[in-house]
């Protein structure tokens, strides 16, 4: 998983994978990248700033390699 926060777009992007996606706009600002098979890839916020609690812990966004948590 990558998480990474763009400021001049003032998008975050949570990526799960990688590859050709179909882009499904599930909110105003927020959409979703699913692959062929029907698996998400990724999750784009736009307007990130202005969603949060705390505009200023978009600065710490830029994570990489995080594990993901496969549930039960």
């Amino acid at each position: 998983m990558r998480i990474t926060y763009d400021p001049e777009a003032d998008a975050l992007y949570i990526a799960f994978g990688e590859g050709p996606a179909t882009v499904e706009e599930v909110g105003e600002g927020i959409a979703l990248d699913w692959d062929a098979e029907g698996k998400l890839l990724g999750i784009e916020i736009l307007d990130a700033s202005k969603r949060l609690s705390d505009p200023k812990a978009l600065r710490r966004f830029s994570l990489e390699a995080l594990p993901v948590w496969e549930g039960t």
